[in-house]
Parts: C-alpha cells; structure tokens; sequence
C-alpha cells in the first residue's frame, strides 16, 4: 500500500536533514528526503570533500542510504536548499533518480517555503538506463 504523501511533512523532513550539511567550501547546504512504499523516511544532506569529485549530493545520499538498507521502492523524494526558488538538482542526481527512483514524484524546494512538485521523468526527459546498455 503507497503511503499519503504530505509534501510538507517531506520538505520539513529535508530541512532537517540539512541541518547535518557539511559544505565548508561551498557553503551550499542541501537536504532531501525519501519516502519509500513501507513509509519508511531516509534522510540525506550534501557531504563535501576538498577533493571535489569526492563530494556527494543529498539527493544520492538519501536514495543511497534507503538503497543500502533493501528499501528500493521509493515513491517520493523532497530535496530542500536556501535558493531564491525552489532548487534544482545538478545532473547527476537526476541520474541517479532516473535509476533508483524511476517514478517517485519529486518536490523540490527552498528555505522560503516555495516548493514545486514534478517528476523524474519531467527532470531528465530520455534518461539513459540499463536498456542502453549492451546484453550481458
């Protein structure tokens, strides 16, 4: 059974989350949140490194962590920071959404209680994915 989704709840939940940021050279600090089919809630925020391609992305942190638990079926993701809209996530992260949260709906949001609701497929229309890839 799929949970209520309360886009509140989810955003709130990523402001906390971003409260554990650790962006000492950016000082963009960013939390998101998943919410999996169970009602389980996976926290992540942006975690720096001075090594840049080392630096990982709240958005993948909490898909991640819900990954690395067996929660694969993530339904909604919110993703929170202090931007003059609501915040979009870099490339990556929309790969990585496209992968292990094909069909969640998607909030994204800012710290002035703006937010939007929309989808992975609407932020990386034609994704690449195991489909491309040649047999195994």
């Amino acid at each position: 059974m799929t949970p209520v989704i309360n886009p509140q709840q989810l955003i709130d939940a990523a402001k906390d989350a971003r409260t554990y940021a650790y962006a000492p050279y950016s000082r963009f600090l960013v939390g998101a949140v998943v919410l999996t089919r169970d009602g389980q809630l996976f926290k992540g925020c942006n975690i720096e490194n001075a090594a840049y391609p080392s630096t990982n992305c709240a958005e993948r942190v909490a898909m991640q962590s819900a990954w690395a638990v067996g929660a694969r079926d993530i339904v909604a993701l919110a993703v929170v920071a202090d931007t003059p809209g609501p915040v979009s996530p870099c490339g990556g992260c929309r790969q990585v959404m496209a992968e292990l949260a094909k069909d969640a709906v998607v909030f994204l949001a800012n710290m002035h209680g703006q937010w939007v609701e929309t989808s992975v497929a609407q932020l990386l229309p034609g994704a690449f994915d195991p489909r491309d890839l040649p047999p195994a």
